[in-house]
């Protein structure tokens, strides 16, 4: 399904052919992000990111840049994480060439021009406004924190804007000197497409990056022995809560084991906590569980936006549910469901080019290896109740538990005496 080569630059480039579909995607994507910053640049990363649509050597206009796919009817971003930073475009496949001409050419070329920074700066500061204005949004930026607190790992990833306000041209142009590098890209491209001669293409875009070094991240360190709480006092209608656990990063063994307990508690509309807080209680509008997983860390977290009155009745049902994964065995009917909703989501969310893409791209990139979605499907299939029961005795534990909200609360103690696993 797919096909992996390294350059000697030490470049590598996925091809993975779809010939069901009319479209294809270029994804260049670079291993650096949030983790990767000193703290006086937080937010450099994402703020360079803005910066490639702003003008290269053969599209020197900000315009030009965005008609180009345009004008073929190209959807067209990027977008910045802890871990990664990726660019992409997406068209016909009769386009394909010109898609991997713009993606290649904001990758490699783009100039930064000055006058673009301040400007910039100026549209950052408003997303970072955006999002904290936003509660169900700022309040996993609090959880981030609550979590890593003053590292990395726990600072926002667009920065605050006291950074923000603090990056220059020059040092966006030594980050990206010395993390764009071919030993720490990959470029995939996925859909309607010939392999050997979009490799031909690539090889031609990207055979002349410099080698170089570039600054690997610090380690995620992790320090807890009690259960923790971090309130944000807002005059909202609903209180935002992200309710968790620290747990599993990607390479750990039982990770999709985690994943299928995840998707359990709260990842469909079926799912416990769906029904006991929303369809049963009539409390929440939205809840999800999401087991997430980076290369060094990993954390379970529920996030509901609950009415203010509700709160704390909300928090004791979710950890009930967290209990009851520990101590009941789930039945085999229930795990099937939650393994074929698994199963069912990945090959529908793989009927496009950009999916596709992205799910051979990341692999790469964040683990140094790919399986096919067989093989995974494979790994899921092998998941047993005693597996799930395992897996939640050991991440649901008083000193790994945590608690972020955004309401009208301003004293945590409230809510310490419910954090009891």
């Amino acid at each position: 399904m797919f096909k992996k080569i390294t350059l000697k630059n030490g470049l590598r480039i996925i091809t993975v052919p779809q010939k069901s579909t009319q479209a294809v995607t270029v994804l260049v994507l670079v291993g650096t992000g949030s983790k990767y910053e000193e703290k006086n640049v937080n937010g450099i990363s994402h703020f360079l990111e803005h910066m490639f649509f702003k003008g290269t050597k053969k599209r020197p206009d900000k315009v030009e840049i965005a008609e180009t796919l345009d004008r073929v009817g190209g959807a067209y971003n990027a977008f910045t994480g802890q871990e990664y930073t990726g660019y992409w475009a997406k068209t016909m496949a009769e386009h394909f060439d010109l898609a991997l001409d713009w993606v290649s050419d904001i990758f490699l070329n783009s100039i930064l021009p000055q006058e673009e920074v301040q400007k910039e700066r100026g549209v950052i500061i408003e997303e970072i406004n955006m999002y904290y204005d936003n509660p169900a949004s700022y309040v996993q930026e609090l959880w981030q924190n609550l979590l890593y607190g003053d590292q990395p790992a726990g600072w926002p990833i667009a920065g605050t804007k006291e950074t923000v306000r603090n990056i220059e041209r020059e040092k966006l142009a030594d980050y990206m000197d010395n993390q764009y590098i071919p030993g720490n890209t990959i470029v995939c491209m996925a859909g309607n497409i010939r392999t050997e001669r979009a490799l031909k293409m690539a090889k031609k875009h990207f055979a002349e990056m410099s080698h170089g070094d570039f600054k690997k991240k610090v380690q995620v360190s992790e320090r807890q022995t009690a259960p923790e709480a971090m309130v944000h006092f807002r005059k909202t209608d609903q209180t935002h809560i992200c309710l968790g656990v620290r747990g599993y990063n990607i390479f750990h063994p039982q990770k999709y084991v985690y994943e299928i307990l995840g998707i359990i508690l709260g990842g469909m509309m079926s799912s416990r906590l769906f029904i006991e807080v929303r369809e049963k209680m009539g409390a929440a509008y939205y809840i999800k569980t999401n087991a997430e997983a980076d290369t060094d860390n990993g954390f379970l977290v529920t996030q509901a936006g609950v009415e203010n009155r509700s709160v704390s009745k909300v928090i004791t049902v979710i950890l009930r549910e967290y209990e009851k994964a520990k101590n009941v065995k789930i039945g085999q009917k229930e795990l099937k469901k939650a393994k074929d909703y698994f199963k069912g989501t990945l090959a529908l969310s793989l009927e496009s080019s950009d999916a596709k893409a992205s799910f051979y791209g990341m692999q790469e990139l964040l683990e140094n290896k790919i399986l096919s979605p067989e093989e995974i499907c494979r790994k899921i299939d092998k998941v047993s109740a005693e597996d799930v029961a395992a897996v939640a005795r050991e991440i649901f534990r008083p000193e790994r538990l945590n608690l972020a909200t955004v309401g009208p609360f301003e004293d945590k103690k409230e809510f310490h005496g419910l954090l009891k696993l």
